[in-house]
């Protein structure tokens, strides 16, 4: 049977994992196919609560610009319903102190925005709007442990409720299509070869970023800011970092991160002595003004990972991976829910495109790149940092070519204000990064003096 996905998934495709990348999958998918299963491991709270699959989700999450307009085009409305949750909408650069590169970065007007607050907050309004939709069903308290078929297609997954004895009996769930949304744990590369297939090539690059979080309650302008949040952003010769953002309701999440010779402490007595290596003593005195209400969460798995099913290989019609389970990034950068929503696009058109039949590896390849930009930003930046292995870790000539322009750039943008809208809408992922490199941008980087900026971190907007 010809391998297209656009006449195969018309009945029944399956969905593994729950995350936001699976749900806003099985949203599209649901469009082409008569039924759409989602296969999570965990069982989803009642309401917006963590869950043990998610283990970021204790820390830091922000919703970039490229992917709330995303996620907006895929849900229209989504934003402005999280907005109704309570969820901070910051306004970048006006509304943080951001310091990078030695710089502390103007306050000027927002050019991009971002929003805040819990991730399960978001997970639990994504799966109202998608379980809603009476094609896409679910089963709860599942794994996946294998895949049926074999080299040439796979038919079906093999699922064992969780709980159960490794060894015991599984159940076969057929489908026309599996997509899986597993996470960067994936075990998709060992069921494959399980069937006959092969598995996919991965790129992989690992600074050894390490952070730890901890939630604070604090006094409305603290410090007499009128800043939402605080950016320390680490660097090859600052190699700590620290986010501080608003949840709601006087709430902030405060983010410490260092690198693998010297990792941010779990225990809460050393928490806040860690943040005395910052650049600047501004984020020890925002503590100081503040109550901890939390213990302290650390994450440790932080490695770049990209698996390359585009290329060419024994692998199976009816089987795409996305969101993490595809590519997984350096969490620091704030990416990972922006890209599941620019891969769910992705995939939608990929689908939808009368021009082009949609095989297995031609959607493969629209899903990574969709995740190419991400991966050039944070894999590009994590070059740079002391210690970084992998085999995506050695920089080419191009790479440093690239690396001297763009640190040009940065040193511009923290002044300039024409030239740090450019650069925070590349970052996030609103504009492509060829816009990096516009006529007038080069001419600014090459040719035009580093502007003035802040001497000590802006606490107070100059509305001058």
């Amino acid at each position: 049977m010809a391998d297209d996905l656009g006449h195969r998934a018309a009945r029944h495709a399956v969905v593994i994992g729950g995350s936001l990348a699976g749900l806003l999958a099985a949203r599209v998918l649901a469009d082409h196919a008569e039924k759409v299963t989602v296969v999570e491991r965990d069982r989803f709270p009642e309401g917006p609560e963590d869950r043990p699959g998610v283990p970021q989700g204790r820390h830091v999450h922000v919703l970039i610009q490229g992917g709330h307009q995303a996620f907006d085009e895929l849900l229209p409305g989504f934003t402005d319903e999280l907005r109704e949750l309570g969820a901070p909408k910051v306004g970048v650069p006006e509304d943080m102190v951001q310091w990078q590169n030695g710089r502390w970065f103007n306050r000027s007007a927002p050019t991009v925005h971002f929003y805040g607050g819990p991730r399960a907050q978001l997970e639990w309004l994504l799966r109202k709007r998608v379980f809603a939709d009476p094609r896409i069903e679910r089963i709860e308290g599942h794994e996946t442990v294998g895949l049926t078929g074999d080299s040439t297609r796979v038919t079906g997954v093999r699922l064992r409720e969780r709980g159960t004895r490794a060894g015991k009996e599984t159940r076969v769930l057929e489908a026309d299509l599996v997509v899986d949304a597993s996470g960067r744990s994936t075990k998709a590369p060992d069921w494959l070869a399980a069937i006959g297939a092969e598995a996919p090539r991965e790129d992989t690059l690992d600074t050894g970023l390490a952070y730890s979080t901890r939630i604070y309650r604090a006094p409305e302008k603290a410090l007499g800011s009128d800043a939402l949040g605080y950016f320390i952003v680490p660097n090859p010769t600052h190699r700590y970092g620290t986010v501080v953002l608003p949840l709601g309701d006087g709430h902030h999440v405060v983010t410490l991160s260092g690198l693998r010779d010297d990792q941010p402490p779990t225990e809460e007595t050393a928490f806040e002595e860690y943040a005395k290596r910052m650049p600047h003593p501004v984020i020890s005195e925002w503590l100081a003004t503040a109550e901890p209400v939390s213990s302290v969460h650390g994450f440790r798995n932080t490695a770049n990972v990209r698996r390359r099913y585009d290329l060419p290989g024994r692998r199976p019609a009816g089987f795409l991976a996305t969101g993490d389970a595809l590519c997984s990034f350096n969490p620091i950068y704030g990416q990972g829910m922006a890209v599941a929503a620019l891969t769910a696009l992705a995939l939608r058109r990929a689908l939808a495109d009368p021009k082009r039949k949609p095989t297995t590896r031609r959607v493969q390849r629209a899903l990574l790149a969709a995740s190419q930009q991400a991966w050039d930003i944070s894999a590009g930046s994590d070059k740079k940092m002391p210690g970084a292995v992998g085999e995506a870790a050695k920089a080419g000539p191009a790479d440093k070519v690239a690396g001297w322009y763009l640190s040009r750039l940065l040193e511009r943008s923290a002044g300039d204000p024409a030239l740090g809208a450019v650069f925070r809408s590349a970052l996030h992922l609103s504009v492509p990064m060829k816009a990096l490199f516009a006529p007038s941008v080069v001419r600014s980087v090459l040719f035009g003096p580093v502007p003035e900026s802040p001497a000590e971190p802006p606490l107070r907007l100059d509305r001058a």
